[in-house]
């Protein structure tokens, strides 16, 4: 009697703990594919959960950080999901690859057109963005989820400086040191890449053009080569049918 009252008094626990839990972890968050490499570029997903029993998520918006404005904000098609980008002028222009951009992405809002995220399911929202800041170890992206009961969530709360964690955090996207990664590329590298492979195209050009040289040479001498062997044989032939007539 005494172990089953213990079995089920763990077992409260341990749902009590699930309850409290669950709905702590289950909020929007970020993260990266790879790496998000300062100075570079990135695709990260914006994981949306549903955290209701008895509604659906049908419209996220994620608000941009203004004070680390991307010049390059591409989203992924997403089934089921409309998507509308918003942007805004810039107070002081970007310089990017030599060109002033003067608008950056200000807000990204997925609305449902046929599709939702359903309780127990979540969905992920890809973005491709850059060029990512050199000065910060992250960026604040605050986030709106609509249920389709008309509640809505607010996700905007940054972090605390002592890392506790906010009741409603915000997606808080980390930046690594820069590399040269397919993900994390500078600018700088970038372009070094693009003359590496001019430099290697160039130098392929000009090995295929000494190879075709070499090779219009080599032709050139088999050809004189069976030219001469042809006016031999025609020589000795001559030289034989000449005889033959003298004995005659």
């Amino acid at each position: 009697m005494n172990v089953s009252r213990i079995a089920i008094a763990g077992g409260v626990a341990a749902s009590t703990v699930l309850l409290f839990v669950g709905p702590a972890a289950a909020h929007v968050s970020v993260q990266p594919q790879g790496e998000a490499a300062k100075g570079g570029y990135a695709t990260i997903n914006f994981k949306v959960p549903n955290e209701r029993d008895n509604a659906s998520t049908v419209k996220l918006e994620v608000n941009f950080p203004t004070e680390h404005p991307l010049s390059s904000v591409s989203p992924q098609a997403v089934p089921g999901w409309k998507i509308k980008v918003d942007k805004t002028k810039l107070d002081k222009p970007l310089d990017v690859h030599g060109k002033k951009i003067t608008e950056a992405v200000s807000k990204v809002t997925w609305t449902s057109d046929g599709s939702q995220i359903d309780p127990g399911y979540f969905q992920q929202f890809p973005l491709s963005v850059g060029q990512l800041p050199e000065d910060a170890d992250q960026l604040v992206f605050k986030a709106l989820q609509t249920y389709d009961n008309k509640e809505v969530v607010r996700w905007i709360e940054e972090p605390a400086a002592d890392g506790e964690e906010p009741e409603s955090p915000a997606p808080v996207l980390k930046l690594t040191a820069a590399s040269a990664d397919a993900h994390g590329a500078t600018a700088a590298d970038h372009d070094k890449s693009a003359h590496t492979t001019d430099d290697k195209a160039a130098g392929e050009t000009k090995a295929s053009s000494a190879s075709a040289s070499a090779d219009s040479s080599d032709s050139t001498a088999r050809v004189l080569g069976v030219v001469g062997i042809v006016i031999g044989i025609a020589g000795v032939a001559f030289g034989v049918l000449a005889g033959r007539r003298r004995n005659a």
